[in-house]
């Protein structure tokens, strides 16, 4: 099976991404755990203009993230992976269970308390850290193993975006979401003229960031949109859409997500935060991430493949899915994003990251550990 040269770059970028992503996360812990700690904390909440840095890192930068996730997953269905449907079937499968299963694992546990609104969060895959393990094993993963656990990613992005879309949207501001959405129409209009100068595009962009801030919509789906209003063509290298994939590429994986990593990871560890992880919010996103995402994963593959609608490839077996399953228990950027949409309070925030930094830990490790085990039995066989 030959992989588009898209793909290795994008898989490539976002292994190393996901090393830097680790590295990132450690410094962030110990900076906010040393006698630099006030000084830390104090420094992601200088204001810039009327927002502070943390929250131009959140709404600003990450627009780029989720811009080149709607472009990522724009190239899958119009010319990879998901553009075939049995091929994409059984990733889709897995995406779905590993959404449904961790949010009703969250929502059992917390039903009818004030931290319902956090059932978001053990839902999403982290794609850098996800890949950045999965690339630890070398050249013994098979290429179809990459490739769904990639697109079981991006789909749990899509899926993300929608519940951000959906269940964490504030008061509507109409006006500004109608201007938001008349630039996006103008720029589909420009996309269907074949204008392909990706200068209109980007100030379009930039336009409809800033009446989607004011929307009470989140302002990062505007990555999401500005990507389908992208001309993609063929999608070969003298695409627009293909040259600002590759482009975003690097930026984002070695610059954006880091700092979001630096800036959303100050967390204070003290000798109480054993009784944060006690909290039924905490549980639930442990439970979601370290039990709900494999489980949820595996089981939808399965039964996807058991009614037909679905193949598992022949180089692969059901503990590399199941294996892989862990992995998707990495939530980390977008659980992290839509803890500090779901919740205000600080201390319920700061103890949701650490179940989250805690439960991608496990999670990613038991992936790792059970992918060396299986991957090794599967070659020898």
């Amino acid at each position: 099976m030959k992989l588009t040269k898209l793909f290795n770059d994008f898989f490539d970028s976002e292994k190393a991404g996901g090393l830097i992503l680790i590295a990132a996360t450690i410094l962030s812990l110990i900076l906010a755990n040393s006698s630099l700690q006030t000084n830390y904390a104090a420094f992601w909440h200088l204001e810039v203009g009327n927002y502070t840095i943390e929250h131009w890192i959140n709404e600003g930068l990450m627009t780029i993230f989720f811009l080149l996730i709607g472009l990522e997953l724009e190239r899958e269905i119009y010319n990879g992976e998901l553009s075939d449907i049995k091929k994409a079937s059984l990733p889709i499968f897995g995406a779905i269970g590993g959404m449904i299963i961790p949010a009703g694992i969250y929502l059992f546990i917390n039903l009818k308390t004030n931290y319902q609104a956090g059932a978001g969060i053990p839902m999403a895959t982290d794609i850098a850290f996800a890949i950045g393990i999965l690339s630890l094993l070398g050249n013994r993963v098979p290429i179809s193993l990459k490739i769904f656990l990639t697109a079981l990613a991006v789909m749990d992005d899509v899926g993300a975006i929608i519940v951000i879309a959906t269940c964490y949207a504030g008061s509507i501001h109409l006006l500004s979401l109608l201007i938001t959405l008349a630039v996006w129409i103008v720029l589909l209009i420009l996309n269907r003229l074949k204008v392909h100068n990706l200068i209109p595009y980007l100030l379009g962009g930039v336009v409809m960031w800033y009446f989607m801030l004011q929307s009470g919509v989140h302002s990062t789906l505007t990555g999401v949109l500005l990507a389908f209003a992208i001309p993609f063509g063929n999608g070969d290298e003298k695409s627009p859409s293909y040259i600002l994939q590759h482009f975003l590429h690097k930026p984002v994986a070695f610059f954006i997500l880091p700092l979001f990593a630096l800036a959303n990871t100050c967390i204070s560890i003290d000798d109480n935060f054993l009784d944060g992880l006690q909290q039924t919010y905490s549980l639930g996103i442990l439970a979601g991430l370290i039990i709900g995402k494999p489980l949820g994963i595996w089981l939808f593959s399965f039964l996807g493949t058991k009614l037909g609608l679905c193949a598992l490839p022949e180089d692969l077996n059901w503990k590399n899915i199941l294996s892989v399953g862990f992995l998707g228990g990495i939530g980390f950027t977008m659980s992290i994003f839509i803890t500090m949409l779901a919740f205000e309070d600080a201390g319920t925030i700061n103890n949701s990251k650490m179940a989250i930094l805690l439960g991608s830990l496990v999670a990613g490790s038991a992936g790792f550990f059970l992918l060396k085990l299986t991957l090794k039995t599967r070659t020898e066989k």
